[in-house]
């Protein structure tokens, strides 16, 4: 029992947390267009109730969808 318990711990000791996703500047060799206003961090880029995110921009007064993607980073790419 005492060597599992030894196990147990060198395991748990080991396990790192995955770190908080962070606003990316640059990906792809693409500038992406960061945004103070919006909780993604991008400009065009907004989370769905999905959990997913909808790249879109603006043409006069209409809004034109790009697509949805998994992440936040991805829409911004397509964005720019």
């Amino acid at each position: 029992a005492v060597e599992a318990a030894v196990a147990y711990a060198r395991a748990v000791s080991k396990y790192q947390p995955p770190a908080p996703p962070t606003v990316a500047a640059e990906a792809e060799g693409l500038r992406l267009h960061l945004s103070s206003s919006n909780s993604t961090g991008y400009k065009g880029v907004h989370e769905l109730a999905s959990g997913r995110f909808r790249a879109q921009y603006r043409a006069g007064e209409r809004r034109v969808s790009i697509g949805t993607f998994d992440t936040a980073v991805e829409a911004a790419v397509a964005y720019a």
